[in-house]
């Protein structure tokens, strides 16, 4: 059975379309288990009801004509139950119904089984006998496992429109990797690699200096195309941001790319087959390596790659001479070289079918304010091009070919998001006040774009969050003394006299640094954050000085600690910070000892809070992570995200908790984390009592609303009410009705 079942897999993938497959599917299994009748029926979400969609057996003339809802006949009760259904004698069953077209009176036996993927029910296999007989242990395993594979093949079929829905014929929707938050209606282009490394031919070269000159000249042509795109994003990006094309840049350099292209044309290839080798080697090493970032750098490997290719074979990048003037860029994987190319003015959105939210795509894109969304595994990329689309940053959504009503839908949607910016535009620079006096600082997390941040001095009450592993991310090497003092430097004096609070460095989880790869099974659970700083204590060393040189005279600097578990690191960095503090001492620099806080997002320091109050100075909660290890979830697993939830009620209990533990212990506690920028859940910490929240800057808008127009007592009795529900699903249906009731729903980003 297993080698008919793996031969039977080997042609349902083979098919040219999911219909082919599906009529192979139905034609082999009945086949296999010496049956007369397979089908599958599909289950249809906007009709709600099973389609029959493929049969061998039953007439043809019913395909795409019989349905029935979910609970009614045979194959409704197995889609119902979602478990298998073996029946000897089936029109004796209370729950048959018989449908004429089908001609199934002839038959008798029945074995149904549901097809779930993801816990998704996609639709039902069945098989029937003319004989009564009860089908036996062996077949029903064979066509459970059977339906196991299908859900796989079927669920990339629906989301890639391979199969299109008998209710919604053109318009087909697909899910990908919130990575920009906004939304978009335009065009989609899609941007075809320039040149193909696979298909390189092996020639040997007959003027091997010649092949090095035009290798050299291409790779130079490159290089100016980086630096042109990069000039025409400069005045719309920091320095910092500006720094990943200097990464490019150094990717092209002599010995980076250049040296091993030019040996491998001196053993006796021709430049473009010798370019490939090198390119298709580096990228294969790169995204076998357990390690988001590091795989990132193999789009980078291979954008570049295709560019310096396509110069050697004397062609040009395929992208568009004019660009529409809503143009959603689509590709296989988007580069920051080419982002630069199409005029900001023309562009609505960003797509890729690569790249991940921690992908130098996705930090530019959010920098300069662009919805995005990647990982959409299943995009058909050659039926996009041209196609009217919306794309959904909030979500994770691409509509391709939009109903009227949909289109109306967004439209009006995209009309309140800019209303409402330009509504809370006016309130900005009011205080963080609730009615009833209740004094409320927001904060702002920062890593990117200072100057742009910096402008939002009058609107904040400090920094709650300076996340310092973003200029070691866009480097080739840690950073020096002197090169990290310039930028803590520039941070602590564009937003003095507010505190800015600099966590250390935070590496490892889902960010890695190129130059200090960390390979691990499990690493949320491994090596990161002060597990890495502390095994490296000259790293740490370098960090402290240049943070501590940076804030003389300014007095505003505040250090935390990330990750920790144990009071023990606590107090083996601050012995680390005495002891910088002394070194610059003897150096001539005085500096007063920082205060110095400890992050809350290991669950264990919930439980040693009193232990750390008389080592700490102030609490700051990640949410994120805190939330994460809570619930035993990878919120970068697509397969597990959904339960990833900061308002499941043993995350809120939690939180409620540390707040009221802190305040016993008399030590000041913030948020950093997207709870914090959510209205909704901005209320909540503040009803539950945290003293400061932070988050990302276009956050700031909405929570403020919300703040201005709740008291104090409401967010205090809406913590109540919340924390005596049971499920995230409730808490957040009560949240949106509460929040309604005060009219602030228009605060809250749009949800399924």
């Amino acid at each position: 059975m297993l080698e008919v079942l793996r031969r039977i897999i080997q042609e349902v993938n083979g098919a040219r379309t999911l219909e082919a497959a599906l009529a192979t599917m139905v034609r082999r299994i009945r086949k296999a288990m010496k049956t007369d009748v397979c089908s599958f029926y599909l289950y249809d979400e906007e009709l709600d009801r099973l389609v029959l969609m493929e049969t061998i057996g039953l007439r043809s003339q019913a395909v795409r004509q019989v349905t029935l809802p979910i609970g009614e006949g045979l194959v409704g009760l197995v889609a119902r139950r979602e478990e298998p259904l073996n029946l000897e004698d089936a029109q004796h069953h209370p729950q048959f119904r018989y449908f004429e077209s089908t001609g199934e009176e002839r038959y008798s036996s029945f074995l149904g089984v549901p097809i779930i993927h993801q816990r998704r029910m996609l639709g039902v296999l069945v098989v029937q006998q003319a004989d009564k007989r009860r089908y036996g242990e062996e077949d029903e395993a064979f066509l459970v496992t059977m339906a196991a594979q299908l859900a796989g093949v079927l669920a990339h079929a629906l989301a890639t429109g391979n199969l299109t829905r008998p209710s919604l014929e053109g318009q087909v929707h697909f899910k990908g990797v919130a990575a920009s938050p906004g939304m978009a209606i335009g065009e989609a282009i899609v941007i075809a690699p320039p040149a193909d490394l696979d298909s390189v031919p092996d020639l040997i070269p007959t003027d091997v200096d010649y092949e090095i000159t035009r290798l050299k000249e291409a790779i130079g042509r490159v290089r100016e195309e980086i630096r042109a795109a990069g000039e025409r994003l400069a005045n719309r990006i920091s320095a910092q941001e500006l720094a990943l094309f200097e990464v490019y840049q150094q990717m092209l350099s002599e010995a980076a790319l250049s040296q091993e292209v030019v040996k491998r044309i001196r053993e006796g290839q021709w430049a473009p087959g010798a370019l490939a080798d090198v390119v298709k080697r580096h990228v294969q090493y790169l995204e076998r390596v357990d390690d988001d970032y590091l795989r990132e750098r193999a789009a980078d490997v291979r954008d570049l790659g295709r560019r310096v290719l396509a110069h050697l074979q004397e062609e040009t990048p395929q992208t568009p001479d004019v660009y529409p003037e809503r143009t959603i860029l689509v590709g296989d994987e988007l580069s920051v070289a080419l982002l630069g190319e199409v005029p900001r003015e023309r562009l609505a959105g960003l797509v890729s079918v690569r790249g991940s939210s921690t992908s130098h795509v996705a930090i530019l894109a959010r920098a300069m304010g662009i919805p995005t969304v990647l990982g959409m595994v299943d995009l058909p990329l050659p039926r996009l091009s041209g196609a009217p689309v919306i794309l959904d940053g909030h979500r994770g959504r691409l509509f391709v070919r939009p109903g009227p009503e949909l289109l109306t839908h967004y439209e009006g949607l995209i009309g309140e998001e800019q209303a409402l910016a330009e509504v809370l535009e006016h309130e900005q620079d009011l205080p963080s006040r609730t009615p009833d006096g209740h004094v409320m600082p927001l904060m702002v997390n920062t890593g990117l774009a200072v100057d742009a941040v910096a402008s939002l001095k009058s609107r904040i009450s400090g920094v709650g969050l300076y996340r310092t592993e973003v200029p070691f991310m866009v480097t080739e090497r840690f950073p020096g003394e002197q090169e990290q003092t310039r930028l803590y430097r520039d941070q602590l004096e564009s937003f003095a006299p507010l505190p800015v609070v600099m966590r250390t460095l935070d590496i490892g989880g889902d960010k890695d640094l190129p130059y200090f790869p960390i390979e691990e099974a499990n690493p949320f659970l491994g090596w990161r954050g002060i597990r890495v700083t502390l095994d490296h204590p000259e790293v740490l060393m370098v960090q402290l000085r240049a943070m501590l040189r940076a804030s003389q005279g300014l007095d505003n600097l505040q250090v935390l600690l990330p990750m920790v578990t144990n009071v023990d690191e606590v107090d083996v960095a601050l012995r680390l910070l005495d002891r910088a503090i002394l070194e610059l001492s003897e150096e001539g620099v005085s500096v007063p000892r920082p205060p110095v806080g400890v992050m809350i997002e290991v669950p264990a320091t919930l439980y040693q809070l009193d232990a750390l109050a008389t080592r700490a100075d102030f609490f700051s909660v990640g949410s994120n992570d805190l939330t994460q290890y809570l619930l035993a979830v990878d919120r970068n697993n697509p397969r597990v995200a959904d339960l990833y939830d900061a308002c499941h009620p043993a995350v809120l209990t939690a939180l409620a908790r540390l707040a009221e533990d802190a305040h016993r212990l008399q030590v000041p506690i913030s948020v950093c984390g997207e709870l914090a920028g959510d209205p909704a859940g901005a209320l909540l910490l503040m009803g539950m009592g945290f003293d400061a929240l932070s988050m990302n800057a276009p956050s700031l808008p909405r929570v403020r609303a919300a703040i201005r127009r709740v008291p104090l007592d409401g967010a205090k009795a809406l913590v109540e009410e919340t924390l005596r529900l049971d499920s995230p699903g409730e808490i957040r249906r009560h949240l949106a009705e509460r929040l309604e009731g005060w009219q602030l729903a228009h605060l809250l980003p749009p949800r399924d």
